[in-house]
């Protein structure tokens, strides 16, 4: 019995390092190179569009992205997949469209392939590349895809390479309508420019890099801004110093009256010999305050009482 147990703990034990290397990506704090960066903004699904021509059809790849957390299941598309391509193909001549492929990018897929997503960020001003030193942002790599997915033999390799760019003017969310999104066959290569140029998420390329098959995208987004944080607590900062202001001004007009009071009646102690009320500058006219506020208060209500009382434009008196 005790051989037992132990020979069907064996393939759990086994599967452990994968589970732990399941990670999934905390959008909220991501943190590289001492830098910080929230992008828990762009969190759900996001898709782009490849569009080729090969007469008579038409290809169009949908690449959808969900970098916070795995998508939700479709049919065909592997569980824990964070990155999925999708292919249609439509023909122009019978104007039928099919789904031609799918393709795992990226994901969790221990039990699978053993794969899993494995992210990877590059604060872009320290990258390597010139190029890149010249941008703010932070790259995003994610692996564990495959395609095809159970092919393991003739199967590639595939791998997503986000670049999230710093943009003040862009929230990274503009565009998101599917059909904004998807790219016409009909427009002008110009038509085309000022579409992607409308883009916050774009498409780069899609290809073959030695044995891997690398999708490149490019995301303009004010989260990507390595001061995005800070700015977002700009309100509540600048909120702070003037409740500051304020408080300070309280503060320095009770010390002010403190110090008035208490040294005009140390003066008027020394030189008159006062006590009690006398010991107070203006002492008579702090004891008159009440009253004062009270034969105005009387004042007003008698006001009020009396002016309900006349009647319009009479002068009070009432017609004999």
């Amino acid at each position: 019995m005790r051989l037992h147990r132990e020979r069907s703990l064996l393939p759990t034990l086994l599967l452990l390092p994968h589970l732990s290397s399941a990670v999934s990506i905390d959008c909220k704090h991501v943190l590289v190179d001492g830098v910080s960066f929230d992008i828990s903004a762009l969190d759900g699904p996001h898709s782009v569009v490849w569009s080729r021509q090969h007469p008579p059809s038409i290809v169009n790849t949908t690449f959808t992205v969900d970098v916070c957390k795995p998508l939700k299941r479709t049919k065909g598309v592997p569980k824990d997949d964070e990155f999925c391509g999708i292919e249609h193909t439509t023909n122009t001549f019978d104007n039928t469209d099919t789904i031609s492929g799918v393709i795992p990018i990226a994901g969790n897929y221990p039990t699978e392939s053993g794969r899993t997503l494995d992210p990877q960020w590059t604060r872009l001003k320290t990258s390597s590349s010139h190029a890149d030193s010249r941008k703010e942002g932070v790259r995003l790599e994610m692996h564990g895809g495959m395609y095809p997915f159970d092919d393991r033999k003739r199967g590639r390799k595939q791998e997503a390479v986000i670049e999230f760019i710093c943009d003040p003017r862009r929230t990274g969310l503009e565009d998101e309508d599917e059909e904004e999104r998807r790219r016409d066959v009909k427009e002008t290569e110009d038509d085309d420019d000022e579409e992607d140029e409308r883009r916050s998420l774009r498409f780069i390329s899609y290809g073959a890099v030695d044995e891997i098959d690398v999708l490149r995208l490019e995301w303009l987004t004010k989260h990507a801004c390595e001061d995005a944080k800070n700015g977002d607590n700009n309100d509540d900062e600048n909120r702070s110093r003037h409740w500051g202001f304020f408080t300070w001004f309280i503060v320095i007009a009770f010390l002010a009256t403190a110090t008035y009071l208490i040294f005009g009646s140390w003066l008027n102690y020394n030189r008159y010999g006062a006590r009690g009320w006398d010991l107070l500058p203006h002492g008579d006219t702090i004891r008159d305050v009440p009253y004062l506020l009270r034969d105005w208060a009387r004042r007003v209500v008698s006001t009020v009482q009396g002016g309900g009382s006349r009647g319009g434009g009479r002068g009070g008196y009432s017609a004999v």
